[in-house]
């Protein structure tokens, strides 16, 4: 019986945007509007003015409509593994099956924040000629957290291979 241990990953984070609300505040926020727009176009309707309710009910839809489109992208994630293996981005749709897969060499890979637009800067792993944005839903803040945790993990994962006596993909041993 042959037995092999697996390292533990040097990065395994998982990313996924800010909850919106619940199934009971979505309830909560449509009943109410619902019973503010049934009081004003019975008001209309009252007056004459009947084709305003239609269009108040045509606002309590496109909430609702708005709210579950919310709520079905917020079920939405990313998946960053740095280990053995390499580097792997995964995206994760909102059904939870893999939409997008990346591979990307941790030897060469490059944490990139690109803070020219300081409120919403743009975060992507660089490598061999290839960017991948990653976290676009994620804050400015969580982006920069995000940027520092994954140079760390690289630069480990780097000491970590050179300490063993390993080799950066591009060496080559000469016969």
């Amino acid at each position: 019986m042959t037995v092999t241990a697996t390292a533990l990953p040097f990065l395994d984070v998982q990313l996924t945007p800010n909850a919106p609300l619940g199934r009971h505040g979505q309830a909560v926020v449509i009943g109410v509007v619902g019973v503010v727009a049934s009081t004003l176009g019975a008001a209309f309707a009252v007056v004459g003015a009947w084709p305003v309710t239609g269009f108040l009910g045509l606002d309590v839809l496109l909430l609702w409509l708005a709210l579950k489109t919310t709520a079905r992208r917020a079920r939405r994630s990313e998946v960053i593994r740095l280990d053995d293996d390499g580097l792997v981005i995964r995206r994760l749709g909102a059904d939870g099956h893999a939409a997008a897969e990346v591979r990307l060499e941790p030897f060469w890979a490059r944490v990139i924040l690109d803070e020219r637009r300081r409120h919403d800067p743009l975060l992507a792993l660089r490598s061999h000629g290839r960017t991948v944005p990653i976290g676009a839903f994620l804050n400015a803040a969580e982006r920069r957290e995000l940027a520092v945790a994954l140079e760390a993990a690289l630069r480990h994962y780097r000491a970590d291979r050179w300490s063993a006596g390993g080799r950066s993909p591009s060496t080559s041993a000469m016969p």
